[in-house]
């Protein structure tokens, strides 16, 4: 079996001696080839050429953006039974999608459950996202979330550490800073179905949990799966009581008061109310903005779009875990 390590050097939770120790217990299982990222984008390309040199499986060292490179690259030419595998071992500060799969947070772990599954031929084939021409693994941001995302990605390239006060301490800045835009809506289209012209902002899941606030999973659209289309959380207003008590559900999901494991079965999965507008297993709709809006996906922000399509690819990529 071939396969390519793919390498962000600057992940970081990773080191020398971990690539090191990595790329060892690889080559005990499968032929491997190791190349590391030089720039945004990278992996991409690196993905793409493993698919057309006929490798068998594309393993990932880094975080979310890392992944989602690697599978945008793979999925070129689109979904096929020649695209290579992917696996993945987290070495960023949220691993998100790798945890999504079941994998272990710490890289040791990680790697030793991918090397059982290579020896047995373990995997296990997901539906992706895509918006526009764009894959997604688990999520996309229309908004706020982008927002938030950016302003932590400014903060890092001044030399701060990607940490879970650090989201925190951009949300609230961004919650309570003046806005230019407060009447910006945003609409929701699908086809069949009636337009929804009234939404602040949008998360798009296709798996959950949407994040993690440190080793806490947090769930905007909890019945969202690989298995299944998209799923959609729209809050109509940011800067009123609804939007606070949507944020509450979103950390807070059993209420601020342990409830009886009873009580709890009985109560709404995801944030509710008349605030919020929720989809489930969605297979397309498009998002407009009527000026542009941050956007992104996995955790990466892309910049500002007033129009977005977002389409499930059932059955897109093969995932060994």
């Amino acid at each position: 079996m071939r396969a390519l390590l793919v390498v962000n050097h600057r992940a970081t939770t990773t080191s020398a001696r971990v690539r090191q120790v990595l790329v060892q217990a690889l080559r005990s299982e499968v032929d491997l080839d190791v190349a590391y990222t030089q720039r945004r984008g990278h992996a991409a390309n690196l993905a793409q050429r493993a698919a057309k040199d006929g490798f068998d499986v594309v393993v990932a060292l880094g975080g979310d953006g890392t992944v989602n490179e690697i599978v945008n690259g793979l999925l070129i030419d689109g979904p096929g039974p020649r695209v290579p595998a992917l696996a993945v071992v987290p070495g960023g500060s949220t691993n998100v999608f790798a945890r999504a799969i079941g994998l272990p947070n710490d890289w040791v772990e990680a790697t030793g459950v991918l090397l059982e599954a290579l020896r047995e031929g373990r995997s296990q084939v997901i539906g992706l996202g895509r918006a526009d021409d764009r894959y997604f693994t688990f999520c996309a941001g229309f908004g706020l979330d982008a927002e938030v995302i950016h302003r932590v990605e400014q903060a890092r390239r001044r030399g701060n550490t990607a940490t879970p006060l650090l989201y925190a301490r951009a949300l609230a800045g961004r919650y309570l800073m003046p806005t230019d835009r407060p009447h910006s809506r945003i609409r929701l289209e699908r086809p069949g179905e009636p337009t929804d012209p009234d939404l602040a902002t949008v998360i798009v899941q296709n798996t959950t949990p949407w994040t993690y606030l440190g080793s806490r999973p947090i769930d905007a659209c909890p019945d969202a799966s690989f298995d299944l289309g998209l799923d959609l959380l729209g809050v109509r207003a940011l800067h009123t009581p609804g939007f606070a008590r949507t944020v509450s559900q979103l950390l807070f999901p059993d209420g601020l008061v342990r409830l009886p494991a009873r009580q709890r079965a009985d109560r709404a999965r995801g944030p509710h109310g008349g605030s919020v507008l929720r989809l489930h297993d969605a297979a397309e709709f498009t998002l407009l903005a009527e000026e542009p809006r941050p956007f992104q996906l996995d955790g990466e922000y892309l910049g500002e779009r007033d129009k977005i399509r977002f389409v499930a690819v059932p059955a897109a990529l093969r995932v060994i875990w």
